[in-house]
């Protein structure tokens, strides 16, 4: 095989790799439904999880390094208020953050670190008889954290963000972005959004998963 013909190929993997914006339509959010923002879907993306992006203030169009969050999915937290967990603390204050500064959201259908919702409770019940969140992982079979953020620079490159500020106490997230190709000029740290309930789920986040957290 010639040299001309594995540039083709390459080419040709490449634009199978290639995610697009599907649909872009404005909506409200926030805890008040009172802040602008557009939602986004894809088209192309390596699986067929329904991964959505919210932009505020058009950050992927006026900004050169736009403000990023990637926020896995957590029923529980987001939508519950689940006294287990930050995330919805943590997607709440992005919000806030990004309806003053712009930014963007990808909200990525990652349930419990991957394991998805089912076993995220079978966890949460191992959670309650004295295991970690990580433990409670492990002990059902499964690694510290299945989150693939391929997809999450996909999306991010198909909005042109290639360069960014990225909204994480995580390290995981760091270093997956810059593997895909991502270049973070600047890492954001989120809160410690700490209530009845939730302090041992942080600690382990900081002492297990490495996160940038200051109780």
């Amino acid at each position: 095989m010639n040299a001309a013909t594995e540039i083709v190929k390459t080419q040709i993997q490449a634009s199978k790799n290639m995610a697009e914006v599907r649909a872009r339509v404005d909506f409200k959010v926030g805890a008040k439904s009172s802040i602008d923002a557009e939602l986004l879907s894809f088209r192309g993306l390596k699986t067929d999880k329904e991964h959505v992006a919210v932009i505020f203030k058009q950050a992927d169009k006026t900004q050169a390094t736009p403000l990023v969050r990637m926020h896995s999915e957590c029923l529980t937290g987001d939508v519950f208020h689940s006294s287990r967990c930050d995330c919805g603390e943590q997607l709440e204050e992005t919000i806030n953050r990004m309806a003053e500064a712009g930014g963007i959201i990808l909200y990525l259908r990652q349930e419990g670190r991957g394991i998805g919702l089912y076993n995220k409770i079978d966890a949460y019940k191992l959670q309650s008889e004295g295991l970690n969140t990580y433990e409670a992982n492990n002990h059902l079979g499964f690694g510290d954290d299945l989150r693939d953020f391929t997809e999450a620079a996909q999306m991010l490159q198909a909005l042109g963000a290639n360069k960014i500020r990225l909204v994480t106490n995580n390290p995981k997230k760091i270093r997956e972005l810059k593997e895909h190709g991502i270049e973070i000029e600047e890492v954001v740290n989120t809160l410690a959004h700490v209530k009845d309930g939730n302090e041992n789920y942080l600690k382990a986040k900081i002492s297990h998963g490495k996160h940038n957290l200051d109780l």
